[in-house]
Parts: structure tokens; C-alpha cells; sequence
């Protein structure tokens, strides 16, 4: 599509998922792209765009609640934004294709915020064959320019062997990045200045979504602060509970349960769940998953971090350098085609755990996430144990992993192993 046609904004930079933004649009005629706010949903769905209707504009909503069709008017390919403000636009875009005779990259949609159950009943059809869905975080290292693209998870999965590559990368730069956050807002600024993103964005989401949702701001922020106190942990509602409480009464389970639904909803939070193979292993769902937050500057600002004092906390820097990562591996899965590109973590019974098991197309790759290359040796083991165990049995006939890899945030050199396992610095990854 020319650009020229687009309603691309000034100074937009280009994003992994447009690839398969593009695909999708040649082969249905609208595609959802969802994800938090702030995440740049918007500006990606404008440079595929001619026209533009804004549902957070009072008068664009009060049109499309009186006709939801008045909200698809436009030159195609047309974008709906905000499409879950008026939640019969889905069903009006559905027909929309149908009527179209079934013509391709009609219409795009974005929403920020998951429709809970009241809103779930006013759409009728799943929008099956019509609709597709793709999901978008914020930024990479490697697209926000802060890593490069040096070693592409892609072709770990294939079995290509990496080039040594080397780029300086500092304890400092990962505090820096785990502050910024990958938030398109702040390319550009200073790190006091996009510190300010994270923090207006807690609040928001406390002062803001969760009102609208009828609950209370400040145990929305009370559990936000005790998910980000125990970062990267497999946390249960009793430990939440009790880092809530500050000397009141601790809230019901149902209390957390029903926040932590909210806040998944406005995709502020996302599990990691466990992994066990075979594929079809009941496993998965008995391990407590993890809840990460959609970038790590959101649990830095809850923590009143800034890189300075992480340099001398290495431990709270560790944990957010995980959510960095994690949340760049999501981001590179998503940018493929298929059903089959997750992540997950792994632990055993014997205290055996692997940070991130992704997974593409039935074929597994292990990675483990420390903070600097010294502890390469220590992320190596747990690999190696790992793939030693799932491979001990030749009648469950499980694969041998694709690759297995330490991504490290302190680091200058991407390489394989004598053992085989790569070690690779975060700002070399890429899709």
C-alpha cells in the first residue's frame, strides 16, 4: 500500500508486526488490532489507513451509538479507533465485509480495553472469517533503537547458528531501559522526561479505567504495587493479600481475583504459564502462572525506581529485566503467522526452572534471563539440565530443543558455547 495514501503521522517509526499486519489485511476484510494503550495500536493502524473514526471523540461515539454502520464511513481501507467504546460496531464491521462480498483489507479496528461481559453480550457473531486479531505491546529494543538486530530469534528456531557479534551494553543501559519502557511516546526524550509516561499511565489506568469500571482506585494501586513488589514471581493471593494490606484488613481472594480480571482486561498485566511437555500435557494448566506487566517501566514507576537506585539494587533491576525480555520474546512471536508462538515458563517438582520456553509451530526453544554475562555459566546449567531431562525418555519420543540460549542485559559479545548453548545480549535480539 502507498504510503502516500495513508494517513501515516509524522515521525512514525515502523513496527515488527506490520508484516503480518499486511498479510492479514490481504487475506480478510477487517482486522482487530488490540493491546494496552499507549502501545502505538493507533499510529500503526494509520499508515495502513485512508480514513479515520475516533470513538473516544464524543461526537464520533454519539453517531455510531445511534448507527453503529455511521462509525465505518470512510475511504477504505477505513480505521475504527476505540472500536470497544461502542461494542456493536463489531458486528456492524462483520456485516460491513459480508455486504462487500467478502473484499479484503477493508476495515481496521483498535481497542485498548477487552469487553467485560456486559458489553460481551451486545456482540453477536465471533466475526469468524471475517475479522482477524492481532495483538500489539510496546516496543522492542530493537525497534525503539535502543538494541539492534543482530541475532534473529527466527532463525534460532530454524537451526541456523549465530555470527559472533559484539555491542556494548552496561548495567546502566538496562536501569535506563527498564524506566523508559518501550512506549513510542518517549523516543527522543530524556529518561526524566519518559519517566513521566509510565507513572501518568498507572494513573490513567487507577484514576481513569478503573472508576469507569465501578471499583476503588486506591485498591486498584494497592495491588498494582504488590504485583510489581513481587515482579517475575509465580505470587499467590495470600502473598498479594498480605503486600495489600499495610496494617488494614487483607482482601478476599474474590477481591483480588476480580482486579487481576481488570487488569488483564485493559491488558496492563499478562500471565506467563507453565510449560510441560508432551504438547498435549495437563500440565500447563496446574503450574500458578506468572503475571508480568506489559512493560517493565509500569512496575518501576509503582516501585519508584529510577536507574540510579537499581544500580545499587540489582535485585529489583534483575526482575525488571526480565519483564523487559519477556515482554520483547512476546512481541517477536507475535510478529509470526500460525497459531503455534507462545511463551511459557518451566518448574519441577525438584526446584529445576527455566525462565522462558517459547515455542513456534511445535518446534521448543529454551531461555534463561540473567543480568549480566557472569551469570552465564548459572543459566546454562538449568538449560542443559532441562533438555537432559526432556529428552532422558526415547519412548515419550519429546523433541530435542531448536536452541538454547542465556539472554543477558549487561553484556558485548553474542556467541555459541562450547556446550551449545548461545549466550546473547537482549539489544542484539530480534524477531
Amino acid at each position: 500500500m502507498a504510503k502516500s495514501k495513508t494517513l501515516t503521522p509524522k515521525g512514525y517509526k515502523p513496527r515488527l508486526l506490520e508484516k503480518r499486519l499486511d498479510s492479514l489485511m490481504e487475506a480478510f476484510g477487517c482486522v482487530e488490532i488490540n493491546g494496552p494503550k499507549w502501545c502505538g495500536k493507533t499510529w500503526t493502524a494509520m499508515s495502513r489507513s485512508a480514513s479515520i473514526t475516533k470513538l473516544d471523540n464524543p461526537s464520533d461515539r454519539e453517531a455510531a451509538e445511534l448507527d453503529p454502520a455511521l462509525a465505518l464511513l470512510g475511504d477504505m481501507p477505513h480505521l475504527v479507533d476505540e472500536w470497544q467504546e461502542v461494542p456493536e460496531v463489531w458486528d456492524a464491521a462483520r456485516r460491513f465485509v459480508d455486504d462487500s462480498g467478502n473484499q479484503r483489507g477493508l476495515l481496521l479496528l483498535t481497542g485498548s480495553t477487552a469487553l467485560k461481559k456486559d458489553d460481551r453480550d451486545k456482540v453477536r457473531h465471533s466475526g469468524a472469517g471475517r475479522i482477524a486479531r492481532l495483538t500489539m505491546r510496546p516496543m522492542t529494543l530493537c525497534e525503539s533503537g535502543d538494541g539492534e538486530a543482530m541475532v534473529s530469534l527466527s532463525a534460532l528456531f530454524e537451526g541456523k547458528d549465530i555470527k559472533p557479534a559484539r555491542r556494548e551494553t552496561g548495567i546502566l543501559d538496562v536501569a535506563r531501559w527498564c524506566c523508559r519502557g518501550g512506549w513510542p511516546a518517549n523516543l527522543g526524550l530524556s529518561d526524566e522526561a519518559a519517566s513521566e509516561t509510565a507513572a501518568q499511565y498507572i494513573n490513567a489506568v487507577a484514576n481513569q479505567n478503573v472508576i469507569e469500571e465501578g471499583r476503588s482506585s486506591a485498591t486498584a494501586l494497592s495491588l498494582m504495587k504488590a504485583l510489581a513488589l513481587n515482579e517475575s514471581q509465580a505470587v499467590t493471593y495470600k502473598t498479594l493479600a498480605k503486600d495489600m494490606a499495610s496494617g488494614e484488613a487483607a482482601p478476599t481472594n474474590e477481591t483480588i481475583a476480580a482486579y487481576l480480571e481488570l487488569f488483564d482486561r485493559l491488558m496492563i498485566t499478562e500471565g506467563l504459564y507453565g510449560w510441560e511437555p508432551p504438547m498435549r500435557s495437563k500440565a500447563r494448566v496446574r503450574v500458578k502462572p506468572k503475571r508480568y506487566f506489559c512493560d517493565p517501566s509500569l512496575a518501576a514507576a509503582l516501585l519508584g525506581a529510577t536507574p540510579q537506585r537499581l544500580l545499587s539494587d540489582t535485585q529489583t533491576l534483575g526482575m525488571l529485566f526480565e519483564n523487559l525480555v519477556i515482554r520483547d520474546l512476546r512481541v517477536f512471536l507475535s510478529s509470526y503467522a500460525g497459531l503455534g508462538n507462545n511463551v511459557f515458563y518451566y518448574r519441577d517438582a525438584n526446584g529445576l526452572e527455566v525462565d522462558a520456553i517459547v515455542e513456534r509451530n511445535g518446534i521448543w526453544g529454551g531461555i534463561e534471563i540473567k543480568l549480566s554475562d557472569t551469570k552465564a555459566d548459572e543459566g546454562a546449567k538449568n538449560l542443559l539440565a532441562l533438555r537432559d531431562k526432556i529428552t532422558a525418555n526415547p519412548a515419550a519420543q519429546n523433541a530435542d530443543p531448536a536452541f538454547l540460549a542465556v539472554v543477558v542485559g549487561r553484556g558485548n559479545l553474542a556467541y555459541r558455547r562450547d556446550d551449545g548453548v548461545y549466550v546473547i545480549p537482549a539489544a542484539m535480539l530480534c524477531a
